[in-house]
């Protein structure tokens, strides 16, 4: 008898990590390349490794943040919504970043040869406040237009809507990831400015309720170093990433190897928040909601459970 129960101890104790993978349930707002370390995660293993059972849901960025202050939603990787969300008195904060810059780019038609050329112009973005709003208004901004007022700008979708509304000239540009680049070019649209060659800011990450920072602090760390372990593969394994990103997105093999060429130095090899580059999200955040009050970092980002994430993986904390 004694024989019996010490085989099922045995049988218990190598089941039990499996049975105690934390379900969790994580947004993106699209299938590209901003969120590859999402599918990198998923796709290699890096969230099971950390005793986690992640289902990514793709998701618009203004239906996460009413998704995430619900429950309905554990963690988001729109990290310039969640900003707002928290300069809005919603009770969540950031706490990683992935990506060093956007991947976003402006694709406009032959005509435009310059981002100066878009004044009274109709930009096309996916939904208000998505990462990819936030990025074309940026960029418009650093070319000296306002894109609050000298700009016409109209939520299409998803990317390939908003590419069909640029082939049928409904807008002048788009703001879009790659590889639709590649595409663009062969039908002589224009790039006429890319994101990450203008700004260094966190772009995506993780973000979550305080309620959730507060009560599962492990399980928030170990979903930052998933992402970084998923980063540091990205980085390191060029074969690797590339097929992830032809599955993860849906494209072709040249499309995804040009893709990894042009955003590979952006994914964050360490997950830090820089207070330089958090300063610039949430300057342009408070632009665009009209807030005046000054805006703490520690407001809106807990940096403590990225120390965590790199003290345990071994990285010396910036």
């Amino acid at each position: 008898m004694r024989r019996i129960w010490l085989f099922t101890c045995a049988v218990f104790l190598v089941a039990s990590p499996l049975q105690a993978a934390d379900k969790v349930r994580l947004s993106i707002s699209a299938l590209d390349v901003s969120f590859l370390t999402a599918g990198v995660a998923s796709k290699r293993g890096f969230f099971k490794d950390e005793g986690l059972d992640v289902e990514v849901i793709r998701m618009n960025a203004n239906v996460s943040i009413p998704a995430l202050s619900t429950g309905d939603i554990d963690y988001t990787m729109v990290f310039a919504s969640v900003i707002r969300g928290a300069l809005r008195g919603l009770p969540m904060k950031v706490v990683a970043s992935f990506m060093d810059s956007s991947t976003h780019m402006l694709i406009a038609r032959p005509e435009h040869k310059a981002v100066k050329d878009l004044k009274g112009k109709i930009l096309g973005v996916s939904t208000f406040g998505a990462t990819a709003d936030v990025a074309a208004r940026m960029m418009i901004r650093h070319s000296g237009i306002d894109p609050e007022r000298e700009i016409k700008i109209i939520a299409l979708g998803p990317d390939r809507a908003r590419f069909a509304a640029l082939k049928e000239g409904i807008v002048d540009v788009i703001v879009i990831s790659p590889p639709a680049d590649s595409e663009a070019k062969k039908l002589g649209f224009n790039v006429l400015a890319r994101a990450y060659e203008l700004f260094t800011f966190p772009f995506t990450g993780i973000g979550s309720t305080t309620k959730k920072l507060r009560e599962k602090p492990d399980e928030v760390k170990r979903m930052i170093k998933a992402g970084i372990r998923a980063n540091r593969y990205v980085r390191q394994n060029r074969g690797g990433a590339i097929q992830v990103m032809m599955e993860w997105g849906k494209t072709d093999h040249e499309a995804a190897a040009n893709t990894y060429e042009s955003t590979w130095r952006i994914f964050s090899a360490d997950g830090s928040m820089m207070e330089n580059g958090l300063k610039v999200v949430i300057d342009q955040a408070k632009q665009s909601m009209n807030i005046d009050r000054p805006v703490a970092i520690s407001d809106v980002a807990d940096f403590n459970f990225v120390r965590d994430a790199q003290r345990e993986l071994g990285i010396k904390a910036k």
